[in-house]
């Protein structure tokens, strides 16, 4: 790189600071978190979903030279699929880009600090409003670099492709089917997204994959009707305990699973490397790691980021809020397998039932609800050329080297990414663990948005400069 073109670059790093620092990401972000892109209501949602998209992210791409096209949800009730692209030569790599504009519910009544969520609200190092952490700040954050290249250079010297979903956070329903129709218009050389956390709020952080996620209902129905529990304890089965111990069945008193076809493969030299020293930092606010849950020869790294875990997330028998002297007739437990890349999918809810009927469940049933749709695992692997070119990047931006995660914990999209359009896949998170995404008071950390400003701008400025990265 000249001492000409390294100035560039850092004027474009500069100028993507002061975007941040002359309020103008503030006042951006706050257009974006006044609309209720709730995904997860029905009704004017929808509306709502589609407002998103026209009013406020087609103009942000239009501004900067991109074409947009939006799909329609092939399924029903569910939000639109926008596409920006922007293709300045056919011999230029091309890098797709992504985000999502919807959110979790409000949960307007729960927030203790700042406006509430649809009102952003700076305290300190931290910015409030439902969606900043998750998505819509992170998004805001890769655009604004874009511009700031496309300003200094007069163009970005690659072509860029960017998705902006509104269901990611009810399962990314009809993604899957729009980019399969459309494979072409979705085609690049590469995926680079941002979305989820850091490892630690001042570690700059590559992810490269994500654990995949199956739910599912245990449902213990023995009868209709509660029962007098004075007449009848003692007589009849009480559903709420025979699920109990159907569930303690499943994993150690510490949370190790039991059952062999729900654990991972032996994990690859490459990703044990990548695991090497990284200690979890999720930042102020957050619980403590339990050190004696989970595999006791692993790590907390290696037990997010590299295992599969087994969480129940809710149960209920009788009535919990208003309890009676009555043995309820059912009992329901609401589970879910987080499951890392190279488990057998297939094999996970045919082994639950071997091993329930073997330990004497046979009358635990197994459901998976109407409307939830699970996630697969992926991962691209931490020695491939375009991960170390993301690398070198970042490295040179924070003269620092990122933590490198085989796989983020928690799940997302990813393998319509590297499965379907055959593309290493690249994330570069912009929040961190304690951001209370998706509970009240979500929020963002404005010294970690102003190193994310720096690293993205820094990075696209360089994919531009070489062209062709090692292919």
């Amino acid at each position: 790189m000249t001492m000409s073109t390294e100035k560039n670059r850092q004027r474009t790093i500069n100028s993507a600071r002061r975007y941040m620092d002359e309020g103008h990401f503030e006042a951006e972000l706050e257009t974006r978190v006044r609309i209720r892109t709730e995904s997860q209501k029905k009704g004017d949602s929808l509306t709502l979903l589609h407002h998103y998209l026209d009013d406020n992210i087609v103009p942000a791409f239009a501004d900067i030279g991109f074409h947009c096209m939006k799909y329609e949800n092939p399924i029903p009730g569910y939000g639109p699929i926008l596409l920006a692209t922007r293709i300045e030569d056919t011999a230029y790599s091309t890098v797709l880009g992504y985000g999502h504009g919807d959110v979790v519910q409000g949960q307007d009544e729960h927030w203790t600090t700042g406006n509430g969520p649809w009102e952003i609200s700076k305290e300190q190092d931290k910015l409030y409003g439902r969606g900043t952490a998750d998505n819509k700040a992170q998004h805001t954050i890769n655009i604004a670099a874009l511009r700031s290249v496309i300003n200094e250079r007069g163009s970005l010297g690659f072509n860029a492709k960017f998705i902006m979903e509104m269901g990611e956070e009810v399962g990314s329903p009809g993604l899957r089917e729009v980019i399969e129709a459309n494979r072409e218009e979705f085609s690049a050389d590469v995926f680079i997204g941002s979305d989820g956390p850091r490892m630690s709020p001042s570690i700059p952080t590559i992810t490269l994959g994500c654990r995949g996620a199956l739910n599912f209902n245990l449902d213990v129905n023995l009868r209709e009707g509660s029962h007098h529990s004075g007449n009848w304890g003692g007589l009849i089965a009480d559903p709420a305990i025979i699920l109990s111990h159907a569930l303690a069945s499943i994993t150690t008193s510490n949370g190790e699973i039991k059952i062999r076809d729900w654990l991972p493969p032996t994990t690859p030299v490459a990703v044990q490397k990548a695991l090497e020293g990284l200690v979890i930092e999720a930042g102020e606010g957050a619980p403590d790691i339990d050190s004696d849950w989970g595999p006791a020869e692993l790590t907390s790294a290696a037990k997010v980021y590299a295992w599969n875990s087994f969480s129940i997330l809710a149960m209920k028998s009788g009535t919990p809020d208003d309890p009676v002297n009555a043995i309820a007739p059912s009992a329901r437990a609401h589970c879910q397998l987080r499951f890392f890349a190279g488990t057998d999918e297939s094999r996970i809810l045919p082994a639950l039932r071997e091993h329930l009927d073997l330990h004497g469940f046979d009358n635990v049933t197994i459901q998976v609800p109407d409307g939830v749709a699970g996630f697969a695992a992926s991962r691209t692997e931490p020695d491939h050329p375009w991960v170390q070119f993301v690398q070198s990047s970042m490295e040179r931006t924070m003269q620092a080297s990122p933590a490198i995660i085989p796989g983020m914990g928690g799940s997302i999209c990813n393998d319509l990414f590297t499965d379907v359009l055959g593309l290493p896949a690249i994330w570069i998170p912009h929040s961190y663990a304690a951001c209370s995404q998706h509970a009240p008071n979500e929020h963002i950390l404005l010294t970690l948005t102003r190193s994310a400003l720096s690293i993205m701008a820094g990075l696209y400025w360089d994919i531009g400069d070489s062209k062709v990265p090692t292919p």
